[in-house]
């Protein structure tokens, strides 16, 4: 039986793992990235094939792309060259599992469709550390079943859970409205840290006292016991691309015309953070920059109370 031929595009921090497993799962893998060098590396370590122009996609039933925004995914698919879809042929399926705008991605998915090429958006989430050992959450919108069961065999290579959302940009919606979810309870943790500090309470103390009550989440158990506490701040999620999803979440609002003033809020303040901190920052020291005159309970702070 002849392995599919995949092609994968975007090989940063989450895609150079993602498409190591589909290297290792077998398929007939074609990588691309916009670093020549790191596309040479990846090739040459995992014994596949790099792309240097659209035509060398031509015969990949598949195309998954790994990249910052639904522009960038624009660029590389339906501009580049004249885009990666003008060497595809039906009834090859391009799956966006990037970060991108739902709304943005109905329309790419429009002009691929009349070219006769399904578009399957599939966001993941579990970070660096669940792309290394394929145990990504995805999740998948679609407006062709058919399309999306051909795409089945390289998601379940990625990830341990797929999650059927609906129609195409579902996903992209859902993985905004999660990660808006989580970036609220860092917010929230993060002003309850600053305020207890100011009345004396310690950092460690609150932590340990919400981790075991009702107060606890996935932000105050890893992010801030992991990262924030010890100064380490390497969750390896970006900061600009939290406050990216947060805005995204928050223009889904104002689009439905949803009363969401929370998430208008939180919008905001990550927005100062991208603004303080620069896009590269680890998404964990969003707190650094919401209390600017040093007052705020820094990792420095955080560690003395430790010991």
């Amino acid at each position: 039986m002849t392995a599919l031929r995949v092609g994968f595009v975007g090989l940063g921090k989450m895609g150079w793992p993602m498409a190591r497993n589909l290297a290792r799962a077998g398929f007939d893998l074609l990588v691309r990235d916009a670093d020549a060098g790191l596309q040479g590396r990846f090739a040459a370590e995992h014994g596949c094939a790099g792309a240097e122009h659209p035509p060398d996609f031509a015969g990949c039933a598949v195309v998954v792309t790994m990249l910052p925004d639904d522009r960038v995914v624009r660029r590389v698919v339906l501009d580049w060259e004249g885009g990666i879809a003008s060497a595809l042929a039906p009834p090859a399926v391009v799956v966006d599992m990037s970060s991108s705008n739902p709304r943005g991605t109905r329309a790419i998915g429009a002009e691929l469709t009349a070219r006769g090429i399904a578009l399957v958006d599939a966001p993941v989430s579990g970070g660096v550390p669940r792309a290394e050992d394929a145990s990504l959450s995805i999740m998948a919108g679609s407006d062709d079943g058919a399309a999306l069961e051909r795409a089945l065999p390289v998601l379940e290579a990625l990830g341990d859970r797929v999650f059927r959302t609906g129609p195409l940009g579902s996903g992209h919606a859902m993985k905004a409205l999660n990660n808006y979810t989580g970036a609220a309870a860092y917010a929230a943790a993060a002003e309850a840290l600053e305020i207890g500090r100011a009345f004396g309470l310690e950092p460690r103390t609150m932590i340990d006292v919400i981790n075991a009550s009702t107060g606890r989440s996935f932000n105050s158990e890893h992010v801030f016991d992991g990262h924030v506490l010890t100064g380490r701040y390497a969750t390896g999620f970006a900061l600009g691309l939290m406050a990216k999803d947060v805005a995204i979440a928050a223009d889904l609002a104002e689009a439905s015309g949803i009363d969401s003033p929370v998430c208008e809020l939180v919008s905001r303040r990550w927005a100062e953070a991208l603004e303080g901190l620069g896009f590269a920052a680890d998404h964990s020291e969003a707190h650094k920059t919401w209390w600017p005159d040093g007052s705020s309970a820094t990792a420095d702070t955080m560690e003395r109370n430790d010991t």
